[in-house]
């Protein structure tokens, strides 16, 4: 089965620059464009997507704004954010509401293409590594309070699961902590998922950023 992906930009040529570069692969197809934050949940209802690529600023709803909302949905498509790298900490509120990543706009068709893919595959397409790059830019007064609601979320797991949350944190794939930890990659993976279910998460970004934020 194809890939099927909503495309959401306010500008007319972007959205048709990502068609035609998506349209010419064999196992993506793109579902439906929408020009504003504000269509996103009519067009999700209506051509299902796998995946979301969102702009950041629209003129009626916000990217940040439908990303959050479509999110806290039942079975929401995954959302990758389209941005530009200055635009640090509204990126940061896109990955702690449940983003998969982000992408620049100038992002090679090929790069892009296989973004899609791991993402649909429910890979991030950003690295924890390059997440505690973005943090450390960003300065929102809040890390105090973040620091100890996730020291206290991080005690409510088992010690094995603190230590594949931390692996996690670091950036390590499955096989990378499977190695470290002596344990399969099948175990690695029924951990992550313990880890996100009780912790309330959408994927393995929010658990770098929780692990982050114990550390700051």
């Amino acid at each position: 089965m194809k890939i099927r992906v909503l495309i959401v930009d306010d500008d007319a040529l972007v959205r048709a620059g990502l068609s035609m570069i998506l349209g010419g692969t064999d196992d993506i197809e793109v579902a439906g464009e929408a020009a504003d934050g504000d269509q996103v949940p009519r067009m999700v209802a209506e051509h299902r997507p796998d995946v979301v690529l969102m702009d950041i600023r629209m003129p009626r709803v916000d990217g940040l704004t439908a990303t959050e909302a479509l999110r806290s949905t039942a079975n929401p498509p995954e959302v990758v954010v389209l941005t530009t790298f200055h635009a640090d900490a509204q990126v940061l509120r896109a990955l702690r509401s449940g983003a998969a990543g982000f992408l620049l706009k100038d992002i090679p068709p090929a790069e892009l293409v296989r973004a899609i893919r791991k993402v649909a595959a429910g890979e991030p397409i950003l690295s924890p590594a390059v997440t505690r790059q973005l943090i450390s830019h960003v300065s929102d007064g809040g890390a105090g309070g973040r620091r100890e609601r996730a020291r206290s979320l991080l005690t409510s797991l088992s010690e094995r699961e603190r230590e594949v949350a931390v692996a996690v944190g670091r950036g390590r794939s499955n096989a990378e902590i499977g190695a470290e930890l002596y344990m399969s990659v099948a175990t690695v993976k029924a951990h992550v998922s313990r880890i996100l279910t009780k912790l309330g998460l959408n994927n393995r970004v929010q658990i770098a950023l929780l692990v982050h934020d114990s550390e700051s």
